[in-house]
């Protein structure tokens, strides 16, 4: 910068940068990394662009150091103070989510190699002589991996290079990833993917901005088509982003990347290392990273050329931030591909309603696979009214599903019991006196976990011992589970059928990501004849020997007051039958459920997708849903549930009056207690076109400030209504 002031937003709470004296040695730019003194702390910050008048420098601090490391692409300091003004997150905790990774830890540790110098040992052994023939070929080779390849511990290679034998050199980092393989394993495309690949390598050539909806059946290769545009990107020296919806994913996405391009892309959540994720943060930063797979955080990598986004299974839920920053990983990225005038691809089988709205009224432009790749068909779903042929009572599986299920294991093919509830059983309480177990911190129940013999709450964590009397009434082993769980379930199909091979998928039973990577291969290998798991088994996975999905309450996420139960519960259940039949096997799918009535049932039994969606677009647009209106959530909360509610209605008191906007609220939250903070909402309503976010600024900028522990949550666009 010309001037001697330099504006520096820093990753904490704060909402505008602070001004700091530039040394007279030093020129900075925005988005340059630079170290600032806060308080009494020393601070990474990263430059921003000017903003308003600035102070004098003589009153101002000056900037301690200018860091060694890339800077912030501009399009990403546009994205941060975009996402900061849209979400009113302070803008330094959007800041903050584009620099997680720890600056302090210095160079990556040293790798070693080693190589033949020419002077020989003075003493020769068996395991040196390995050594030696191994390395005289000239070559050099990391210390560790000469010693594992000559089949000889570490210690013979440092006593040969004590000797002079071999010479210890340097060797550079590790790279992160390596340049995909274009023509590793090009793939044989249908005539219908290779139509929708050309579009999208088309666009990856255009280098403007766009918005593509791959709109394919279940198993239609939607994959195989955006790698494609991927590898148009990298065949342009460029870079390209493709977001998964959920960590679990990584592995197998990972697996597939590899076979199509010979080696895996760089991957970002919060699941590797520090020093992994600082050394990923400056690979992506300087351009030697080309593909970056990740989680909903990896928007926000400083990518050097990003030329094209990917977000897969973009209706996910899991997309939405639901804390911290509550922006949505989806939204975000069209913004960053429209600040960076690049073209994004949004995949799915069954499409949000937004995205859907936004394809038909061409502000996307949508790519339809209509079949499965290989030729298989669809799974046909049907119902199985349990008012009329449902289990005997204390079951849970109906006599038809049953039937249907030992035919299928007989035929060595595999089955998936979908149930999307976690635990043995929701619901625990006494047979003497009704006293139901509930969390002492928030307002729920308490759930069985009888495998891991706890109750647990499934919204703060807290765990407890299954109670051998009531707390109550002092009756011993009184308690009864009421309603399923998976491993409810479990216990059920066992009895049914004690010969198979049964595995429980289930976020409470996983042992982290590579326990649960360990599972899905076992599925794949056919190893397990009956798979039993919540909404995880829904999320992209392959498995070639499935043949019959069973849903077990396919009414269960329907009636709960939430403006998205339908359009929820109809992807959740195409999703799952459609792991079914993707290979030579037919597959079907059976839906036990008390409404096979329902205009959800009928859309999935019928497989009229578009009927759904005519009819789920129309009852939102006279509603004023969204995509047609939009919401915004303030939940206020506090230890003590007065001052809560006071704070809450002091809020609704003094919100502007404006004819566009309609308040709802203050009311209890739907959960009214969560980690010991009572919950209280506003709910507010407005048209489409309205500026909520400058609204909600506005009228909170008068509002009193928050005391007593009171905090205000605000969610713009909201997922959750709990």
């Amino acid at each position: 910068m010309s001037e001697r002031i330099a504006d520096v937003l820093v990753p904490v709470a704060v909402d505008a940068p602070y001004s700091y004296r530039v040394p007279a040695e030093m020129r900075v730019e925005p988005g340059d990394l630079v170290a600032v003194p806060l308080g009494t702390r020393r601070e990474i910050g990263v430059v921003w662009p000017k903003g308003g008048q600035a102070p004098p420098a003589a009153k101002l601090k000056e900037i301690t150091e200018k860091l060694d490391l890339p800077p912030l692409p501009l399009d990403l300091v546009s994205l941060i103070d975009w996402t900061a003004n849209y979400t009113l997150a302070p803008k330094g905790m959007v800041l903050r989510m584009a620099l997680r990774f720890d600056t302090e830890l210095g160079d990556p540790r040293a790798r070693i190699g080693v190589r033949i110098k020419g002077a020989k040992p003075k003493r020769m052994t068996e395991a040196r002589e390995r050594v030696i023939s191994l390395l005289s070929d000239g070559l050099t080779r990391p210390k560790a991996e000469a010693a594992k390849e000559a089949g000889v511990s570490p210690g013979v290679v440092d006593g040969l290079i004590a000797e002079g034998t071999l010479e210890a050199v340097a060797l550079p980092p590790e790279p992160v990833a390596s340049p995909p393989e274009l023509d590793f394993a090009e793939p044989k495309l249908t005539e219908e993917q290779k139509h929708a690949a050309e579009i999208l390598r088309a666009a990856v050539r255009a280098k403007n901005f766009s918005v593509h909806l791959l709109d394919g059946v279940t198993g239609s290769g939607k994959t195989e088509v955006y790698f494609e545009a991927i590898a148009e990107a990298v065949r342009a020296n460029k870079q390209a982003l493709i977001l998964l919806p959920e960590i679990a994913l990584t592995g197998r996405f990972l697996d597939r990347f590899a076979a199509r391009f010979g080696v895996r892309p760089a991957e970002w959540h919060s699941q590797i290392s520090p020093r992994k994720r600082a050394r990923t943060w400056e690979a992506v930063a300087s351009g030697e990273i080309s593909v970056v797979a990740g989680a909903r955080s990896a928007l926000f990598l400083p990518f050097k050329d990003l030329s094209l986004i990917v977000v897969d299974e973009e209706h996910d839920p899991a997309y939405k931030q639901e804390d911290g920053v509550h922006y949505h990983a989806r939204d975000m990225a069209v913004v960053r591909a429209q600040l960076k005038k690049i073209p994004i691809v949004l995949a799915s089988a069954t499409p949000s309603i937004e995205t859907e709205v936004n394809a038909r009224r061409e502000r996307y432009r949508r790519i339809p696979l209509h079949e499965r790749f290989g030729g298989n068909r669809v799974p046909p779903l049907s119902a199985i009214d349990l008012r009329k042929e449902g289990p005997a009572k204390g079951r849970w599986i109906a006599p038809q599903l049953q039937k249907e299920i030992g035919e299928t294991i007989s035929r060595k093919e595999q089955a998936l019991l979908f149930l999307n509830r976690r635990g043995y059983a929701p619901l625990t309480l006494c047979r003497a006196c009704g006293h139901r177990l509930r969390c002492p911190n928030c307002d729920a129940w308490l759930v069985e976990h009888r495998f891991k013999r706890k109750l647990a709450c499934h919204h703060c964590g807290h765990e407890a011992p299954s109670p051998d009397v009531c707390p109550k009434c002092g009756k011993p082993d009184s308690f009864t589970a009421i309603g399923p769980g998976v491993e409810r379930l479990e216990e059920e199909t066992r009895g049914h059928f004690p010969d198979a091979r049964i595995l429980v998928l289930s976020s409470d039973l996983i042992g982290g990501v590579e326990r649960m990577q360990a599972e899905l291969e076992s599925i794949t290998k056919g190893e397990i004849d009956i798979v039993i798991g919540t909404q995880l088994v829904a999320k992209g996975h392959h498995f070639p020997g499935l043949a019959l999905v069973g849903v077990i309450d396919a009414d269960l996420g329907l009636g709960q007051g939430d403006p998205r139960a339908a359009e929820r519960t109809f992807q959740l259940l195409h999703q799952v039958v459609g792991r079914a039949g993707r290979e030579a096997t037919d597959g079907k799918g059976l839906l036990q459920t008390y409404q096979p009535e329902h205009p959800v049932m009928q859309a999935l039994i019928e497989g009229d997708r578009q009927a759904f969606y005519d009819r789920e677009i129309a009852a939102r647009e006279e509603t004023g849903l969204p995509p047609f209106g939009r919401l915004a959530s303030l939940i206020v909360s506090a230890n003590e549930k007065a001052a809560a509610e006071s704070y809450a209605r002091k809020l609704a008191a003094i919100a502007p009056y404006n004819e566009g906007l309609r308040l709802l609220g203050p009311a209890e939250a739907p959960l009214a207690l969560i980690r010991g903070r009572h919950r209280f909402r506003l709910l507010a309503k407005s048209a489409r076109m309205f500026d909520l976010s400058g609204y909600l600024r506005d009228w909170l900028s008068e509002a009193p400030p928050p005391r007593g522990g009171v905090k205000v949550t605000v969610d713009v666009d909201p997922q959750s209504f709990l």
